[in-house]
């Protein structure tokens, strides 16, 4: 919680900074990373709810618990940012046809790479946390801070050719370019959203499952089928048949079961939960034949 308690902190400066460099200037391009970082704490303020609800219990009502919440606010956020890039847009072709007024360039200049200097670091510690942690709530913030950043770079940019050449159609062409760049972040953040709520495959994690498997189950003499697999925040959880010899005692086929899901545990870097479907090797075919008649 610390981590997304600190960049709604740094929100706020940024906001406050922001807004006054706009106060100096009436950029357009200032314009949009002010709305930015508007957007930025409101969908802070949702992600800090988010990861609080993540980690409470499961209930009788979620009995997986809460943690798929956090898909709903990687999605939210882009919404957030698509709005905004659309506003930005709105605004930067409505200056560019009826004109633009700027002043104080060289102050505004200064404070938005001051701005664009806090969020990069910002952005690359929540990132870095987040993947840390297997918090997508996180990674999804980190994320956005930095397209805020890099937001605002461009838009130093964009006012330093504005200042250099006295063409104040710059400011809003820059402020259009920044709101484009916006606007694939927050496309690829509900993209992202969707596929979590959607249990979508993640290839490098069915990869890492299945050669846990079949090292585990080749030494042993046993097989496995019918994996499957999907993530819920930060938990995995991972279902699969374990196929033993015909006979094997109960307690000795629990205990290979926990051996071998232990193993599978300590090898990912998630919190994981699995479950075993238990069956005999040699007449699983014929069980399974004879059930289904």
């Amino acid at each position: 919680m610390f981590a997304i308690r600190l960049s709604f902190a740094f929100g706020v400066v940024m906001l406050i900074i922001k807004w006054y460099a706009y106060y100096l200037t009436g950029s357009s391009a200032i314009l949009s990373d002010a709305v930015e970082s508007i957007i930025h704490i409101i969908g802070v303020g949702f992600a800090v709810f988010s990861m609080w609800y993540s980690f409470q219990p499961a209930d009788e009502e979620h009995t997986y618990g809460h943690q798929k919440i956090s898909y709903f606010s990687a999605g939210f956020e882009g919404a957030l940012i698509i709005l905004a890039a659309v506003y930005i847009i709105y605004i930067s072709i409505k200056r560019l046809i009826v004109g633009v007024e700027i002043s104080n360039l060289d102050q505004g200049v200064l404070f938005t790479f001051i701005a664009s200097v806090i969020n990069l670091i910002l952005g690359v510690y929540l990132v870095w946390k987040g993947k840390k942690t297997n918090s997508i709530i996180l990674v999804a913030n980190g994320k956005h801070v930095l397209t805020d950043s890099w937001t605002s770079f461009g838009v130093v940019g964009g006012l330093l050719l504005t200042w250099l050449s006295g063409w104040h159609p710059f400011d809003p062409i820059v402020a259009i370019a920044a709101a484009l760049n916006i606007l694939w972040s927050g496309g690829k953040l509900v993209r992202q959203s969707i596929g979590g709520l959607m249990d979508e495959g993640d290839k490098n994690l069915a990869g890492s499952i299945k050669k846990i498997l079949d090292k585990e189950t080749l030494s042993k003499g046993l097989e496995y089928h019918l994996l499957r697999f999907r993530k819920s925040g930060n938990i995995v959880w991972i279902e699969f048949h374990l196929l033993l010899p015909k006979g094997i005692l109960l307690e000795d086929a629990h205990k290979i079961a926990t051996e071998l899901e232990s193993t599978i545990k300590n090898n990912l870097n998630s919190q994981v939960n699995i479950i075993t479907h238990l069956e005999p090797l040699e007449i699983h075919d014929e069980l399974h034949t004879e059930l289904h008649k």
